[in-house]
């Protein structure tokens, strides 16, 4: 790491904050950052912009970022998480310093809870959590206190180091700070602190069966790893009163700064894990990885980049009060990249037969292209080219409406890198649907320039029938109808926006060689179609394509027409 550095100040809020802590004095060693993630689901677009934000800081004061799991509630975490966290951030292209449990701090933890028992500051509620909400009240109204509060010092320790020896089944006690029950902020009316759990711990076993509290274990975490900044989303922010007064009545020092900034909210996405989950337990989608979801497993398998994603958390920026992004914003930037890195291909999705009635009876041309216009360096590619072809159906009117400019009996068109073709006729099926078009070619525009100078209007991709891989190919929209499904009207549920066409499967797809070769997660641009990923899980018989993301650029055309 480089030595400790400043961006200007005045870059973003959580930036000043910590350039004045260093002009201060407050923070004389290296800025300290954490990014900790329960590991009770997989990281989704929304913590991506948490990720960037914490690496970033610590990357540009030239300072130490932790990965640190919040793993104090055994009942919701799994291993699989925990692998599946790492293995995201690393895609994303961050590297922590040091890797953390919560767990490695459970005995320190609890040490420090008999420390404040003894100060008076804690005492063992045999409440039930009902009756604990209750007593809680309202913000406009104070709360009411515990029968319990007033419990000796002598009485609480017994208690507490009972309830750690397992002597009380689950929901029997509870541990709860005594700060003040008229607080207007509720997180400061007696929080609790441990509850009983006789649950198996992935690290600890069943060393433990009483668990600490988010609110309690995570500043303590924090003050254990020297974390300087303790950055979070806004919802902490109410929470940050409940940090301070625990890491002072615990006499830590240094204490760690918790700042607050707007947390991601994508419009058309839900954020919640717990929603997430569901969706992926009653079988709406299929898994943690469905290219539908917004989990960062999801957007990679759907063909997503790691430099798109941060592109995109890099320009919305950090702001202090929460918003609505458009998703077609984080299309916009994928768009972007992908425009530089893909390279590029013919797909027929809905393939039509097209016959060169005066092409050479068995006769094989290939055709040089550029593998990516925007980048010289990606080379070219040979195209074969024979006597029947297959074209977009919708590329064909036997009755043209005005306006059409692509093939129609007696019309011509070119076919992208080869020759102008004219429609003499075509064949139709028993069912009525034209099942082949009749074409002649003009011999004297191979590459798509006639030798006379006549211009044509339309152009179509095609895929010679010889040589055609045959493929599948998904098509995906938005999973929900509701721009904003978290904000469920009242009496409705979030289910209800669910979209039932958030998935099109097309089996009958034809594609070029080089495509047929794609590389499982790699992304090809299927030209006039848009950007396809090869499916990473993919193996044997034909090659499966995720549609990542169309040509079409909505989020552009509306800055365009806004003079931005």
């Amino acid at each position: 790491m480089a030595e400790n550095t400043t961006r200007a100040a005045g870059s973003d809020f959580i930036r000043e904050f910590i350039n004045e802590d260093i002009k201060s004095g407050r923070v004389a060693g290296k800025i300290t950052t954490r990014f900790p993630p329960e590991p009770n689901g997989y990281l989704h677009i929304g913590h991506a912009k948490a990720i960037c934000i914490d690496f970033g800081i610590a990357r540009d004061y030239g300072g130490v970022c932790n990965l640190r799991m919040d793993d104090t509630n055994p009942s919701k975490e799994d291993v699989e998480y925990i692998d599946a966290i790492q293995e995201d951030i690393r895609w994303l292209g961050f590297t922590w310093d040091n890797m953390f449990y919560a767990s490695d701090y459970f005995e320190q933890l609890y040490r420090w809870a008999e420390f404040l028992v003894q100060k008076g500051l804690a005492y063992v509620d045999d409440s039930s959590a009902e009756e604990i909400s209750s007593m809680r009240g309202a913000p406009s109204e104070p709360g009411k206190a515990s029968p319990w509060r007033n419990r000796s010092v002598e009485e609480n320790l017994d208690l507490l180091r009972r309830m750690r020896a397992g002597e009380f089944p689950d929901g029997a006690r509870v541990l709860r700070a005594k700060i003040d029950m008229n607080s207007p902020n509720l997180n400061m009316r007696d929080p609790v602190m441990y509850r009983i759990k006789h649950e198996s711990h992935h690290r600890t076993g069943d060393a433990w069966c009483i668990y600490p509290m988010y609110d309690y274990a995570h500043g303590q975490s924090d003050a254990i790893e020297g974390i300087t900044h303790s950055l979070c989303s806004l919802e902490f922010e109410n929470h940050r009163p409940l940090y301070d007064w625990f890491t002072e009545a615990l006499e830590l020092t240094p204490r760690p700064r918790q700042i607050e900034f707007a947390r991601l909210n994508l419009s058309y996405t839900m954020m919640s894990k717990r929603r997430l989950l569901e969706l992926v337990e009653k079988g709406v989608v299929d898994g943690w990885d469905d290219p539908r979801m917004p989990t960062l497993s999801g957007l990679r398998r759907r063909g997503y980049t790691p430099e798109a994603i941060r592109t995109f958390a890099e320009k919305i920026g950090v702001a202090k009060v929460n918003s609505m992004v458009d998703l077609a914003f984080l299309e916009f930037c994928l768009r972007e990249d992908l425009n530089r890195r893909a390279r590029r291909g013919m797909a027929v999705l809905d393939p039509v037969t097209l016959t060169i009635t005066n092409y050479p009876e068995g006769q094989v041309e290939m055709f040089d292209a550029e593998n990516n216009p925007e980048d010289p360096a990606a080379g070219t590619r040979k195209i074969p080219f024979s006597k029947t072809l297959y074209i977009e159906r919708e590329d064909f009117k036997e009755t043209p409406p005005k306006g059409f400019f692509r093939l129609s009996p007696g019309t011509e068109i070119r076919l992208k890198h080869a020759y102008y073709v004219r429609c003499t006729g075509f064949h139709k099926n028993a069912a009525g649907e034209v099942e082949e078009i009749l074409c002649i070619y003009d011999p004297a525009s191979r590459g798509g320039t006639s030798a006379d100078g006549r211009k044509v209007k339309g152009t179509s991709h095609w895929v010679s029938a010889q040589h055609a891989v045959d493929a599948e190919v998904r098509l995906y929209e938005n999973l929900f109808t509701r721009a904003d499904p978290q904000d469920v009207p009242e009496g409705g549920n979030w289910e209800d926006f669910l979209n039932p066409d958030s998935l099109k499967v097309l089996s009958g797809c034809k594609v070029e060689p080089d495509l047929g070769d794609a590389r499982p997660g790699e992304t090809r641009q299927f030209l006039r179609q848009g950007y396809f990923c090869a499916d990473a899980k993919s193996c044997g018989g034909k090659p499966v394509f995720h549609r990542t993301v169309t040509l079409k650029d909505s989020w552009a055309k509306l800055q365009n027409k806004s003079g931005l």
